[in-house]
């Protein structure tokens, strides 16, 4: 049994912080795994102070999670979560279905035969 979708003000919020073409680069590089600061803000042709508020949107809607690297408590190590893409998953999911549905009945419409014999 799937989970509810979130509320709309969780699909919001996610969706708010993807907006951003730079954020979403950065949510496409942390796919491949865990990256430092530097590393990312070495992959865009802005400055510091704006990746780090990037980090920070992506940070506070809970879609990145930061973390020490081991032996060097100064690097910062940045990371997807699950869960709100998890959610953002289930609400497209039911999104497609409803059109799924939709489509369907429209596809069963259009096949019907046409009744003959019925004049004016």
């Amino acid at each position: 049994m799937r989970e509810a979708a979130p509320p709309p003000e969780e699909i919001d919020r996610i969706l708010s912080a993807l907006a951003d073409p730079t954020r979403r680069r950065m949510v496409d590089m942390l796919r491949e795994g865990p990256r430092r600061a530097g590393d990312l803000a070495a992959a865009f042709a802005i400055s510091g102070p704006a990746v780090s508020r990037h980090l920070r949107v992506l940070r506070e809607n809970d879609l990145i999670e930061e973390s020490r690297e081991a032996g060097d408590a100064r690097a910062r190590l940045y990371s997807l979560r699950a869960q709100p893409f998890t959610e953002l998953q289930g609400w497209l999911e039911e999104v497609a279905a409803f059109w799924t549905v939709q489509l369907g009945a429209f596809k069963a419409h259009a096949e019907k035969k046409p009744r003959r014999g019925k004049r004016k």
